[in-house]
């Protein structure tokens, strides 16, 4: 069993185009499916009114728009979405997803579309953080376990800093509008849209760039299908609807030179296995 959620959304905004064969799309060639861990905010979430909604979801819509075709979002949990792209219950994972030269082995990833940075928030009359010395000394809470945790082991005797740890993400952000600690440790885009949910946060002016981006990914057959899509992401970048989106659901710009407005050359992420180089032509 893979896990594979019953829960699918599709979306019929989008006109098919008659006859569109995709190499690597489901047996429905007319339907592009999707997977994403529902409940990851701020990228894929269930909206109140019914459906999702976020920053991935908005992207695979315009991109479906733009491509001609219609999308199904399938719910699945992220410890099982690999599993389920390679048995092919979808057709590729819109879920952010770090590229990495150890996942390039098994699947496509398409050039990055977010940078993977990290962002510590805090109460809105704190001081603001410029940079890690201000934090000498300080609590920061963090979610126990996860990549940020590590991140601040590895500094902890550098900086002096108390890590306060919690099961789940929210119950750390809870600790800084309470006052148990100074500031919450996640990723940029976490740290966002939470503050635009509460107005007694804010994310610190400093943002840790750590060199890494998100991709959507396909299966090792699909080349065809990751080529297509990436043509319309490039143009998503270039028209800045990529950053736009980003913007709407973060409150916060990304930066010019980073992967939502740069376009690669080639197809995929370069430096990782699987990357073509080849330039691809095309208009937007």
């Amino acid at each position: 069993m893979l896990g594979i959620r019953s829960l699918t959304y599709t979306v019929a905004a989008t006109v098919a185009v008659g006859g569109l064969v995709l190499s690597g799309m489901s047996a429905s060639a007319q339907t592009m499916k999707t997977a994403a861990d529902v409940g990851y905010v701020p990228h894929v979430m269930a909206s109140p009114s019914g459906g999702l909604e976020g920053i991935n979801v908005d992207m695979m819509a315009e991109v479906a728009k733009r491509m001609g075709i219609k999308h199904e979002i399938v719910d699945q949990e992220w410890s099982a979405i690999f599993a389920g792209l390679y048995a092919k219950k979808y057709d590729t994972i819109i879920a952010p997803t770090t590229v990495t030269k150890e996942r390039a082995d098994k699947m496509l990833f398409s050039e990055g579309y977010m940078d993977v940075d990290f962002q510590f928030l805090l109460k809105k009359k704190s001081p603001q953080i410029t940079s890690l010395d201000d934090l000498k000394g300080k609590t920061i809470a963090v979610n126990k376990g996860n990549f940020f945790d590590r991140w601040l082991v590895k500094r902890q005797d550098k900086y002096g800093w108390k890590i306060l740890r919690f099961g789940k993400n929210a119950e750390a952000i809870q600790a800084v509008v309470t006052g148990r600690a100074y500031a919450n440790f996640a990723g940029s885009t976490v740290m966002g849209w939470t503050s635009r949910k509460n107005p007694l946060l804010v994310p610190s002016t400093l943002i840790i760039e750590s060199g890494l981006v998100g991709a959507f990914v396909f299966r090792l057959d699909s080349a065809d299908l990751r080529a297509k899509f990436e043509k319309v992401l490039e143009c998503m970048k270039k028209d800045g609807t990529v950053g736009a989106i980003h913007e709407k659901w973060t409150g916060q710009k990304p930066r010019s030179n980073g992967a939502s407005y740069v376009v690669q050359p080639g197809i995929g992420h370069p430096d990782v296995k699987n990357y073509d180089p080849k330039p691809h032509g095309g208009t937007c």
